[in-house]
């Protein structure tokens, strides 16, 4: 799947994201307003906002209101303030290829422009002519999510305990969350049904939990071209989905020795080359990969009660693409 293409489909639709959000964003402090442009210059796949339109597309019969342009531009704001937020946490010099405002101008920046892009986003929500309460309570709700994500993921490293049940939640909170008010959002901005609702919904945490363990999937795998070297995760003692199948795939003695590993990879860097190799020998990649169609299967089942148009026929491309994309 091509995402120039989806967003060829959502034409008009999709200038009017991009100038909601560089609206929301203009300042007349120079040095804020040049970080932002900055930022937008780099603005990845964007999945999210297209999720949104694509989603209000398939749920209505003719064209989208205003609110659902602001749920899509807020869904793009909100991410990209974690972003912001997370490179600071993860001390992350490098995102999509190009430095970041953390390793730029220091992560008190990082963190102040995160928190405007925060709020640009809530802005955004609270500004809906229709169904405020209930879209500012979903966005509210993902913003727990995330931070609970955060710091599940910190006590699971801490502890080097973290199990599959562990990682699905960590995943959910930090990623899959943002997927579902992405779509929900959207579902409710054209007043669909509650079945609808929830269709696109599970659809969209399903989307989301594939589009991590994919992501998680390239910390093992040399050459995945996504601007960042293989073993990071590990050298920040996250325990993700290949290195959980890698476990299922050995014994506990085998187990608790790589665990023990993780538990001293800061004071000893070397052994993640043992770990990246631990991984490849158990054939933890193909577990991941597995978990991956499960959780596109479930997506597409999940769209399947839509109406079949061409939105909803992307929607189905795009959990096919998050599950074979190469960066």
């Amino acid at each position: 799947m091509d995402i120039g293409r989806l967003k060829e489909f959502c034409g008009e639709d999709w200038k009017r994201v991009n100038d909601r959000i560089s609206n929301a964003l203009k300042s007349d402090i120079v040095l804020l307003d040049s970080t932002n442009r900055m930022i937008l210059s780099h603005s990845g796949k964007q999945l999210r906002p297209l999720l949104s339109l694509l989603v209000a597309r398939a749920c209505c019969d003719g064209s989208i209101p205003e609110d659902s342009i602001r749920v899509a531009s807020a869904a793009e704001l909100l991410h990209n303030a974690t972003l912001l937020h997370d490179d600071v946490a993860d001390e992350s010099d490098c995102r999509r290829g190009e430095p970041t405002i953390n390793s730029l101008m220091g992560p008190s920046v990082s963190v102040l422009v995160g928190d405007y892009w925060l709020v640009s986003a809530m802005n955004e929500i609270q500004s809906a002519e229709h169904f405020g309460p209930r879209l500012i309570s979903i966005f509210s709700r993902t913003l727990t999510h995330l931070a609970e994500g955060e710091m599940l993921q910190l006590q699971k490293a801490q502890n080097g305990d973290t199990d599959e049940a562990d990682y699905l939640r960590i995943i959910y909170c930090k990623t899959a969350s943002l997927f579902e008010a992405a779509a929900i959002a959207a579902a409710i901005s054209v007043n669909a049904p509650k079945e609808v609702e929830e269709a696109v919904g599970r659809y969209a945490v399903s989307l989301g939990l594939a589009f991590q363990i994919r992501d998680d999937m390239f910390d093992y795998s040399s050459g995945s071209g996504i601007g960042k070297p293989v073993g990071v995760d590990i050298l920040e003692q996250k325990i993700t989905m290949p290195l959980i199948g890698a476990f299922r795939n050995s014994t506990g003695q085998e187990e608790a020795e790589v665990r023990r590993q993780i538990g001293q990879i800061h004071e000893h860097p070397e052994y993640a080359g043992r770990i990246l190799a631990f991984v490849r020998e158990k054939d933890g990649i193909s577990y991941a990969g597995k978990r991956i169609d499960d959780y596109v299967s479930a997506a597409v089942d999940a769209v399947s009660m839509l109406p079949e148009t061409q939105a909803s026929s992307y929607l189905k491309e795009m959990a096919y693409y998050v599950a074979k994309r190469k960066i």
